[in-house]
């Protein structure tokens, strides 16, 4: 059965490259570019990860994360949701999973460990 994964990331460079690579794995793909898209994105459909980019417009990926676990739906609520930044110096593990991100991958991306951590998160 098909997963389906939102990437919330504003560079469409990294969209771009995060899409290609997972479609070959056979997964569908949807994009988001701001915290709000990721919102309304989640409410309207099922995904069975969210890949969130920290530094987004409008709503960052940490207050969106925080903002996706209170959601009613506990489904929804419950998505897994891998962190992607750049500056993961500034945030400890501590720090994603106090807003309820499960693991997050440093940029630039290491596209092999990517597939593994969704690989883990979705089977």
């Amino acid at each position: 059965m098909e997963k389906h994964i939102l990437i919330a990331e504003d560079s469409s460079v990294i969209q771009n490259l995060t899409r290609k690579v997972l479609e070959q794995q056979a997964y569908s793909i949807a994009i988001a570019k701001n915290g709000q898209q990721v919102l309304d994105a989640i409410e309207e459909n099922e995904f069975d990860l969210v890949l969130m980019d920290i530094n987004m417009p409008i709503i960052d990926g940490m207050e969106c994360s925080r903002q996706i676990r209170a959601m009613e739906n506990k489904k929804k609520a419950s998505i897994p949701i891998i962190a992607i930044t750049g500056n993961a110096k500034n945030y400890t593990m501590d720090d994603f999973r106090s807003v309820g991100i499960n693991e997050f991958l440093q940029k630039p991306l290491d596209f092999d460990e990517l597939v593994a951590v969704v690989k883990r998160f979705t089977s």
